[in-house]
């Protein structure tokens, strides 16, 4: 049950969808924390301004006239007695806000505190940054972060006493910035509440929103479960609406077509070996049967008399000749189903052809032959194995021809870059059936002609295996009743 239960658990954490799901949900947290932060430190600097601003409006509202008098005052521009005089008769401290404090710099640096008992303490700078301040031709604009002696933080600016060009110090004004501390913290706690709403709202539309986004793959998915070797008809729907996942289905498909024509060419190559063993095995074991019962015979007393023992041994002799034959068509099949070793040479066809038509017009017999030959017609082929596909090609057609009535054709031209071998022949013909299967192995459109003449049925699956080993092409045509024409395409010279 544990085992279950953390399989479940590691599958849920491996699957797309859970994982899909965190990574979009860690994007927005990510973006929502960034947004935050944003927000809290321009949201600071904005109510910072926005404050100084305000105080800055409030230093321009106190009557400056008393400053600059108390100011004077304390630089001693009046006599000692009249100057005790006004010290003795001028206001105090008078303002009495209690998050602010104000105070007054005068040209000599000396600071003199203006807030109420009961307003902040100001902060205080170093008499040459207070120097440095009114000295210089232009005012500090905005606001400073300043801590006062208690340790607590101002929002401190100035303004000139007097009018700028003969200004007689400085007037600073300070508030203390713990209720906009407490305003950014509770706005930042208010995001922060609606970022896991927003969050928990994410999450609970996002889960439908994926698992309806990745049926199309559950459905991939379930398809492939359905496959095996003995069903690779199946194929997925490349029209999911969803590009990436068309792709992926495109590419399956295409990966079970080729896989479906792998395992249908396994199983016609497997079906013609066992058609194969079976043929070669039956045309192997009729000899055998011949020369198994010949001997019999001798052995039961036949071997005394001569005519019976010159006639098994005849017999014998051409079953072993067939045999011979036969195995060495098989040898020839299985050399030139491995890589053919050819000795190509620059040879001429229309010399070759002559060169064997005493050959052929010897086993025509009384047939007609006739020769149309182009001359100077060139290949790069092995002219013994060219030999081979001639007379393979005559043979069969003087088989299929009547002795005394039969015609036979035996053509050669040439295109621009490919030659055509032509032998027709007015035979009986062939079938639709018989075309599709004369160049396969131990076929034999007539069984009995076949039987009569010793072939196996090898000689044109031979024939093709050798043009095909050149490069070329062999093709047969025939009509029931009209004869037959096998054609041999083989490229010319220098085109290879």
């Amino acid at each position: 049950m544990k085992a279950g239960g953390k399989s479940r658990r590691k599958y849920a954490l491996r699957s797309l969808r859970s994982q899909l799901l965190a990574r979009t949900l860690l994007i927005l947290a990510l973006l929502l924390v960034l947004i935050g932060f944003l927000q809290y430190f321009l949201m600071k600097d904005f109510l910072y301004r926005s404050r100084a601003e305000a105080m800055d409006t409030q230093l321009n509202s106190i009557p400056a006239d008393l400053l600059i008098k108390d100011s004077q005052e304390q630089s001693g521009v009046t006599a000692p007695q009249e100057q005790s005089n006004r010290r003795n008769n001028r206001p105090g401290p008078f303002l009495f806000w209690p998050d602010m404090s104000l105070a007054s710099v005068d040209i000599d640096g000396t600071f003199q505190s203006l807030s109420n008992e009961n307003g902040l303490k100001p902060p205080r700078l170093t008499t040459e940054q207070y120097h440095a301040m009114q000295q210089s031709k232009r005012m500090r604009h905005g606001y400073q972060l300043i801590t006062d002696a208690q340790g607590k933080e101002q929002l401190v600016v100035f303004r000139p006493l007097g009018p700028p060009d003969r200004s007689s110090g400085l007037l600073q004004m300070g508030v203390s910035t713990n209720s906009m501390q407490e305003q950014l913290i509770n706005q930042l706690r208010t995001f922060i509440l609606l970022s896991l709403i927003a969050l928990a709202i994410g999450l609970a539309l996002m889960l439908p929103v994926l698992r309806r986004t990745l049926v199309p793959l559950s459905r991939m998915v379930q398809a492939v479960k359905r496959i095996d070797a003995g069903n690779l008809a199946e194929r997925f729907d490349a029209e999911q609406g969803q590009y990436e996942v068309d792709r992926l289905a495109v590419s399956f498909n295409g990966m079970l077509e080729r896989l479906e024509h792998s395992f249908a060419a396994e199983r016609e190559l497997q079906m013609q070996m066992r058609r194969f063993i079976a043929d070669a095995s039956h045309e192997l074991r009729t000899p055998l049967t011949s020369i198994h019962g010949f001997l019999e015979v001798l052995l039961r007393g036949a071997a005394s008399n001569p005519k019976q023992l010159q006639s098994a041994l005849e017999s014998m002799y051409g079953e072993s000749k067939r045999m011979n034959k036969l195995v060495s068509d098989l040898l020839l099949l299985a050399k030139l189903d491995r890589t053919p070793e050819l000795k190509l040479e620059d040879i001429s066809l229309d010399a070759l052809l002559l060169e064997m038509k005493p050959q052929l017009l010897m086993l025509a017999g009384t047939r007609k032959v006739v020769f149309d030959m182009t001359a100077g017609i060139r290949v790069l082929a092995e002219g013994d194995k060219i030999k081979q596909v001639v007379l393979n090609l005559f043979h069969n057609a003087v088989q299929h021809t009547d002795m005394e009535r039969g015609v036979i054709q035996v053509n050669l031209s040439a295109g621009k870059k490919l030659v055509d071998i032509q032998i027709r022949d007015n035979g009986p013909g062939m079938s639709k059936e018989q075309l599709e299967r004369i160049f396969e192995r131990f076929y034999r459109g007539d069984e009995s002609r076949t039987r009569s003449s010793g072939g196996a049925g090898l000689g044109l699956a031979i024939t093709q295996s050798i043009v095909e080993a050149h490069g070329g092409n062999i093709t047969a045509e025939s009509t029931p009743g009209t004869g037959s024409v096998f054609k041999v395409t083989l490229p010319l010279a220098g085109t290879v």
